[in-house]
């Protein structure tokens, strides 16, 4: 199979979308991003990488945790438009009709629409030249219970969006399922 290069880029594909949650100075602040992702089990810890000059950053710095909602596909015009606008010039949650809602941790809103919700306390935060890997320890988790199958988190009923920089900025939902984990791969532990 011929390959093109491209040198150095962030491509990896699908980014899952989330929307950080933040207070700064005690106004409640949602922003998108999908540079982010599972950092640990044990400690159960998230990672997410933020630009240096994002409003976000001043509340996680300012109390030191955040939030994690993640968004099913019907809110897609919601996550878009909270990484159109700043959150130090708009309220999002109100322009976005978010219901929040506060967990263990007292400054880092919820979503009450979002099919999960995970209460972060910055464990580390890593300078990356023009972006911060802010590390956090999950606190709390929260999955609505629509979304749940034998008690259980569904990603067919969450249905999370994902995100694509490929052929241009896009939203994804998620697709077909093609097998079980730790299942599917079997018949080829069989092969001689």
């Amino acid at each position: 199979m011929a390959k093109k290069t491209y040198g150095p880029q962030t491509w990896l594909f699908p980014y899952p979308t989330v929307l950080i949650g933040t207070v700064f100075e005690g106004k409640t602040d949602f922003a998108p991003y999908a540079w982010c992702g599972i950092a640990g089990g044990d400690p159960p810890a998230f990672s997410v990488s933020i630009n240096n000059r994002r409003f976000t950053l001043r509340g996680l710095n300012q109390n030191h945790t955040f939030s994690v909602n993640i968004p099913s596909d019907d809110m897609v015009r919601e996550t878009d438009y909270c990484g159109m606008v700043s959150g130090k010039d708009a309220d999002k949650a109100k322009a976005c009709k978010f219901k929040i809602f506060y967990g263990r941790l007292k400054t880092a809103p919820l979503i009450e629409q979002c099919p999960v919700n995970l209460e972060c306390e910055v464990f580390q935060v890593l300078e990356l030249g023009d972006h911060s890997l802010v590390i956090g320890k999950i606190v709390q988790s929260h999955v609505s219970e629509s979304c749940l199958t034998e008690g259980k988190p569904d990603i067919m009923k969450i249905k999370p969006i994902l995100y694509s920089m490929g052929t241009g900025p896009q939203y994804n939902a998620v697709g077909d399922i093609l097998g079980r984990g730790f299942h599917i791969g079997k018949t080829l532990l069989r092969q001689p």
